[in-house]
């Protein structure tokens, strides 16, 4: 979709340095050729030299009258997102990426299309009725070129449909119709964590915790308040780096400002953390935090060594006894790259099993639901391999012996920083007794334990 209105204020706004945008077909032609969709195996310089090594999702494209900036696309499950953010001023020198407000709007919205379009990618039927439904659809969320509301699926798919604005002045923009029934509220505190572990004395071993407090409230009124708290375990770290849902009415400042930068002590916030707020129609996350826990969920050790042909490799894992010793599943999974398939494979497990994977390049340790009562697990084999072919893995990191093991997990009804919501201080300002269901648990994310017989890449060295 094109906005001649926008067009003409870029104009304005840039002049000289302005590049217009070219036809469709041009300018489909361009990006894929810069998102290396097309030509990805030809080196070509203005594209592929490491002076334009892109950490963004937004780029330069080079079409016939210059380079168009900035272009904010990405692509996703063999779609591809892409709009083109108004800059409000001279393109030359190119201003810092913060201070485009453009470009949050624009990745706002093309999120929202993204929600929108993406449950339906099974279906190529569906997928197609979607996307013929989008220009409807932009036409509400962004009608003259200026997001207006980026949660494209709130939006009614036919101008049959369009419902004239509530006429309660109360009602906030991010609720849209309305409830009847009664009234529940459902709570969902998902912990991540990621860990590094190197089982070497002068490297640091390094784990984070990130939560996510995921709300639905099913309520009536078109502005009915809520509060809900979050409780710590007495003595257990505090929560940091603490952003809130823009439908929080008000918080204590010091929630904010508490921060994982700085080292912890006395004076850091340690609560109550109470979150008054107007909550959307839709679920939606209503924080965000993280926590400096004392210890990783799961310590382990990983060893590698080559003996000729063969190598020979030790996983022992040990699960910290503070953590609750029921999984909805945990393994690890041993990947081997740079090398041809297994050919052979002896080996010996204290507890689970271990599976190899369909390609041979994988070895799946299958530690189950529970830890024994030790709450410790060894594996032990020796693994030869046949020769490397195309389908193999490779890995520029992992060459030689530096390896890793990667374990997934998962917790229910447990967070690693003990936070937890109690339905009884969940409070909601309307009649009838509110049905109030939480839950919580405990994810991995890039759980890695390295090769502690080889180097690995270090999040950082000590001095």
């Amino acid at each position: 979709r094109r906005f001649p209105t926008v067009e003409l204020r870029a104009e304005t706004f840039n002049g000289s340095t302005h590049v217009p945008v070219p036809s469709d077909s041009a300018f489909l032609k361009a990006l894929l050729f810069e998102l290396r969709l097309v030509d990805e195996h030809v080196f070509v310089e203005q594209r592929d030299t490491c002076a334009r090594i892109n950490h963004s999702c937004v780029h330069a494209v080079s079409t016939a009258a210059g380079e168009l900036w900035p272009v904010l696309a990405f692509h996703k499950s063999g779609l591809i997102y892409a709009c083109v953010p108004l800059v409000e001023g001279s393109l030359e020198p190119r201003p810092p990426l913060l201070t485009v407000g453009g470009l949050s709007q624009g990745l706002a919205l093309l999120l929202g299309i993204m929600d929108y379009v993406s449950p339906s990618r099974k279906s190529e039927a569906e997928l197609s009725a979607k996307v013929g439904q989008l220009r409807n659809l932009l036409i509400q969320a962004c009608p003259l070129g200026t997001p207006l509301n980026t949660n494209i699926r709130s939006l009614n798919s036919s101008f049959e449909d369009i419902q004239e604005m509530p006429a309660d002045k109360e009602q906030p923009a991010w609720r849209f119709g309305t409830y009847k029934g009664k009234p529940q509220v459902h709570v969902c505190i998902t912990e991540k964590v990621k860990c590094m572990q190197y089982d070497q004395r002068d490297v640091v071993d390094t784990w984070q915790v990130y939560g996510a407090v995921n709300c639905k409230c099913d309520i009536e009124g078109s502005a009915p308040h809520v509060t809900l708290s979050l409780t710590l375990p007495t003595n257990a770290p505090p929560l940091q780096d603490i952003v809130v849902h823009h439908c929080v009415t008000s918080v204590d400042p010091a929630m904010l400002t508490s921060t994982s930068a700085e080292p912890l002590h006395d004076s850091v916030y340690n609560g109550p953390y109470k979150f008054p707020f107007i909550p959307p129609s839709d679920s939606f996350n209503l924080c965000y935090y993280t926590s400096q826990v004392p210890v990783p969920p799961i310590l382990g050790c990983y060893q590698l060594v080559e003996e000729g042909s063969q190598i020979k490799i030790t996983v022992n894992l040990k699960l910290h006894e503070s953590i609750k010793n029921s999984f909805e599943y945990c393994e690890a999974r041993i990947p081997f790259f740079n090398r041809g398939p297994i050919a052979q494979l002896e080996y010996k497990v204290s507890y689970g099993q271990l599976d190899l994977s369909r390609e041979k390049s994988l070895l799946v340790w299958v530690i189950g639901q529970k830890f024994p009562k030790s709450l410790e697990v060894s594996l032990t084999g020796t693994v030869s391999f046949g020769t490397a072919g195309k389908e193999h893995p490779t890995d520029y990191v992992c060459t030689g012996n530096t390896a890793y093991v990667k374990l997934y997990f998962r917790i229910p009804d447990f967070t690693l920083t003990g936070c937890y919501v109690d339905q009884h201080s969940v409070q909601i300002f309307v009649p009838g007794k509110p049905k109030i269901t939480a839950s919580r648990e405990l994810i991995s994310s890039d759980y890695y334990i390295w090769n502690s017989k080889a180097p690995a890449p270090m999040v950082y060295k000590p001095l």
